[in-house]
């Protein structure tokens, strides 16, 4: 990124990877903002939304499931325990969280191997940027899981539920209160996203 003043919206099917390196640019350069650098999870939230809404039999336009960690496999870590009002069994719980997941799998299935989840990931894209650019007008209140840089784990960049504002970044919330399977699935899950992260680091790094 070589603008203070822009904001880099970053979204594939790689995003663990390559939001680490973008914040590499030139040294004489000095101009990365981390406040300004988003990789977009939204889809899984979305996802997580409309499963537990199908399982408790709720709206899934009224229903908030916060999803942090990664954006892939089970680096994405959805904190049930946290939906207000919802009630699962332990069958539930893993079906679920598998199910959130790995819901891209079942996409390609259905397109029997012609095509990946697309139009959900580009609907998922303009409701990141529609937060976004409502937060960069000046409306408050506005927070979305988002993958950024932080520190909440040793994972350079993790996605948490981040308030949006004028300048980008204008706080990082901190993950609440976990059940024990959460915790478990968090400390699996940060050291992947430390190798993705380095991974894409070593890349650029090495690139000629």
């Amino acid at each position: 990124m070589f603008s203070t003043h822009g904001v880099l919206i970053h979204i594939t099917l790689i995003p663990t990877s390559l939001p680490p390196p973008l914040s590499l640019p030139p040294p004489q350069a000095g101009t990365y903002n981390p406040k300004k650098l988003f990789g977009v999870t939204t889809l899984d939230v979305i996802r997580a939304n409309t499963f537990v809404a199908e399982n408790q039999g709720t709206d899934p336009s009224k229903t908030n499931v916060t999803v942090v960690g990664g954006h892939a496999g089970t680096t994405i870590l959805p904190l049930l325990s946290q939906v207000k009002g919802a009630k699962f069994s332990s069958e539930a719980l893993a079906a679920l969280t598998h199910r959130i997941q790995f819901g891209g799998d079942e996409v390609v299935k259905a397109k029997d191997g012609a095509g990946s989840a697309t139009l959900s990931m580009a609907y998922a894209g303009y409701l990141f940027t529609t937060q976004l650019l409502k937060a960069l007008k000046g409306e408050k209140g506005v927070v979305a899981c988002t993958f950024v840089e932080n520190t909440l784990t040793a994972a350079p960049f993790f996605a948490a539920p981040v308030t949006l504002g004028k300048e980008g970044v204008e706080k990082i919330h901190g993950l609440g209160e976990m059940s024990a399977v959460e915790k478990e699935a968090l400390d699996k899950a940060v050291p992947d996203l430390v190798a993705q992260a380095k991974k894409g680091v070593d890349f650029v790094k090495n690139a000629k």
